[in-house]
């Protein structure tokens, strides 16, 4: 999987390979389509949600040029199989999921994994989790109509956030924020992608 579908369409940086190669995707999908957990494509994971084909979570944690010592915020667990990928690169993972039954089924599929260096939550990812922010690097998995300012407030100087952006999913574009030493922002367009629409809390986004 790792070689034809991701190596091979330009991902390069050998720690998300390593990255991608030890985080077993199965483990991450119901049993119904665990038959397609290699495949390069999309898996449904329950309540309208999807987990994410190999080759954009390669992409996009690439995008991120995570270090060890940097902490992340993650919105949307889904299954927690991005979350998981993310805490073999970093410190610390904070990810949110609207979805509580996505958000126990995660976080027991990564307690089981070892996984210690993960802290989510249950809540409405427009608003982050400001308790713990700045985070040096931030990836929301999911598409809002346009990015979250909270989001962007919480990105640390010198801070890289990744998301897919646009209300209509023929427009969706993956976008890369970056914020300089003086807290300037540059936000640059990336591939076209499709990705299930962010779902905003009950007082809208």
């Amino acid at each position: 999987m790792v070689r034809q579908q991701i190596e091979a369409r330009g991902v390069r940086d050998p720690r998300v390979l390593e990255a991608m190669r030890k985080v077993r995707r199965e483990r991450f999908v119901p049993v119904s389509v665990r038959n397609y957990a290699t495949s390069d494509t999309p898996l449904p994971i329950g309540f309208d949600q999807t987990i994410s084909q190999p080759y954009i979570v390669a992409y996009m944690t690439e995008l991120l040029e995570l270090d060890g010592d940097h902490r992340v915020l993650e919105i949307g667990t889904g299954s927690g199989y991005q979350t998981a990928v993310l805490a073999n690169l970093c410190d610390h993972v904070y990810s949110i999921e609207i979805v509580p039954e996505l958000a126990e089924r995660a976080s027991q599929t990564l307690r089981d994994l070892g996984y210690g260096n993960v802290s989510l939550l249950t809540g409405d990812g427009y608003r982050g989790w400001p308790e713990h922010s700045p985070y040096d690097r931030i990836i929301v998995t999911a598409a809002p109509p346009e990015l979250p300012q909270a989001l962007v407030d919480q990105l640390a100087t010198q801070g890289r956030l990744v998301a897919p952006v646009g209300g209509d999913p023929d427009s969706q574009k993956i976008v890369l924020v970056t914020k300089d030493a003086r807290g300037n922002v540059r936000q640059r367009d990336q591939l076209p992608v499709r990705f299930v629409p962010m779902v905003p809390g009950p007082d809208g986004p």
